[in-house]
């Protein structure tokens, strides 16, 4: 078994014990232990009841943090004429339509966020054994194929996330970064928990959240009450 770090276990010790506690609570103790030398994620784990393999069973859905990310998106479009330029004026970081279906079916892959407008999606479609797989294929669901190409590239920029059921009901997402203030951090993770208790499925039977779990990219997690989670 690989040794632990002194940071690491420094970490775990003020960890220890500290289970189901209030969201409040959490970020305090991991904004606390932060003792790394960059801005670290705060991401959220949720374990929810579901069966992702079961079409009435998928979670999925899109929300903007009231606070933003704290994360530079890049922001790839899939336009032509009008509404290509349209995207390059709302900030788009990538725009074309079959030149940037080759780059990317040739694996260059230099964005976070893909867009496009309805009638790019033949094009699109045949890249969704590379796109799928990276969650970046877009989805009328969540507002990434639309004709509303300016809004969605400024929602994309300004801390909306994309969150999706992965195998075993699992739903990750970053809610900000370590530096903001407690108070922030505590309102993008309410917001971030709503929006999936909202994205609850018809197929979903008996608890659909099971526990929820936050943490640093470097830290350890610290379960969460649920109940105290989902409070408005």
């Amino acid at each position: 078994m690989a040794k632990l770090g002194k940071r690491t276990r420094a970490a775990r010790e003020a960890f220890a014990g500290k289970d189901d506690v209030t969201v409040e609570e959490a970020v305090a103790l991991i904004k606390g232990n932060s003792k790394v030398k960059f801005d670290e994620t705060v991401e959220i784990a949720m374990n929810l009841g579901v069966d992702p393999r079961h079409a009435d069973q998928m979670v999925r859905g899109v929300v903007g943090l009231p606070n933003g990310t704290g994360k530079s998106v890049r922001v790839a479009v899939f336009a032509r004429g009008p509404k290509a330029e349209e995207a390059e004026k709302a900030g788009a970081d990538i725009v074309g339509a079959e030149d940037l279906m080759e780059t990317v079916q040739s694996g260059k892959i230099e964005f976070d966020r893909c867009i496009a407008t309805p009638d790019m999606m033949p094009i699109v479609g045949r890249l969704g054994k590379v796109l799928g797989p990276r969650n970046l294929m877009p989805n009328p669901k969540v507002g990434t194929v639309t004709m509303d190409v300016e809004a969605a590239v400024k929602a994309a920029k300004g801390g909306e996330v994309q969150f999706k059921a992965e195998k075993g009901g699992v739903v990750h997402a970053g809610v900000g970064k370590i530096s903001f203030d407690e108070a922030k951090l505590v309102e993008n993770i309410r917001a971030f928990v709503g929006a999936v208790s909202k994205a609850k499925p018809t197929g979903s039977k008996g608890t659909y959240m099971k526990k929820i779990a936050l943490s640093s990219t470097m830290g350890p997690g610290v379960s969460v009450s649920v109940d105290n989670a989902v409070t408005e």
